[in-house]
């Protein structure tokens, strides 16, 4: 009797699940709001994640050929590295949801703006606005949208320059305008802001006894970077003061001008913009 119920259950257990496959697959992709139907049913997700590959690969280039320029003529790198990155598709969902939006192919070119997204970490603070602004001044590139979180830092003490950028790719089929995120930040910024990801994320710290202290701890080393990348700067901008004495005899003041090699008076960060 115990067999014959088990295998009685098994049946009626696998006819389920046939129909419910057979239910699935009658929808397409783009009109389910199941994630995971989405994924195994994405011929067109696919094609769409590839024009945001090519996108990445599109900036890159740019980037590493600014990064290959200023090797030859100034005999530095602005660019530490770069990290690229396309947003999982999970991730996709759940932010369309968020926003209230249906998971569509539509949607996700529209209303996202952070699929594509490319992380420029540079040796010091002036190198970030000078390469935020000769990306801005590529003829091909239009600049949507600016965050400048390093004049302006998070609550939490978070520092980073984002900018929104749509770029022209070349298809076979044409060509076709994305957009994508670029984050430039130094390599103090970028070691704090990953390290304080990593603690909190998913962590469901806010529950714990101490999280107030926890954060002021935080906030407090996003603090100690910021003085390190203040005094870096000073640093290099009195070894170019120093170089450009040294070429032309004549003493160089301190000025807001960025240069693309020595900036003797780049603009400090101040810690006082940080709660």
């Amino acid at each position: 009797m115990y067999e014959s119920n088990c295998y009685k259950y098994y049946i009626r257990k696998e006819f389920h699940q046939k129909n419910t496959m057979a239910e699935r697959n009658t929808n397409t992709w783009l009109d389910t709001p199941d994630p995971q139907v989405f994924i195994k049913n994405s011929a067109k997700f696919n094609d769409l994640m590839m024009m945001y590959r090519c996108t990445v690969r599109e900036v890159r280039t740019k980037l590493e050929v600014l990064n290959d320029e200023f090797s030859l003529e100034y005999k530095r790198n602005p660019i530490s590295f770069i990290k690229t990155r396309i947003k999982k598709p999970e991730s996709i969902y759940k932010k369309l949801k968020k926003l209230g939006y249906e998971f569509t192919a539509e949607n996700i070119q529209n209303q996202l703006n952070d699929v594509a997204g490319i992380r420029v970490v540079c040796a010091f603070i002036d190198d970030i606005y000078t390469i935020a602004d000769l990306i801005t001044r590529q003829d091909d590139i239009t600049v949507i949208q600016v965050k400048d979180y390093i004049k302006n830092p998070k609550p939490n003490g978070y520092r980073s320059y984002h900018m929104i950028v749509e770029i022209p790719v070349f298809f076979s089929k044409g060509k076709t305008p994305m957009r994508a995120e670029i984050q430039i930040r130094t390599n103090g910024m970028d070691f704090w802001a990953t390290l304080e990801h990593q603690l909190r994320y998913k962590q469901n710290i806010e529950e714990m006894d101490g999280y107030e202290d926890v954060s002021n701890e935080l906030l407090n080393c996003a603090r100690t970077v910021i003085d390190m990348d203040n005094e870096m700067q000073r640093i290099k901008n009195k070894i170019g003061q120093f170089l450009i004495f040294k070429k032309t005899g004549e003493a160089v003041t301190a000025s807001p001008v960025l240069s693309h090699c020595f900036s003797p008076g780049t603009p400090v960060v101040s810690c006082d913009n940080v709660p």
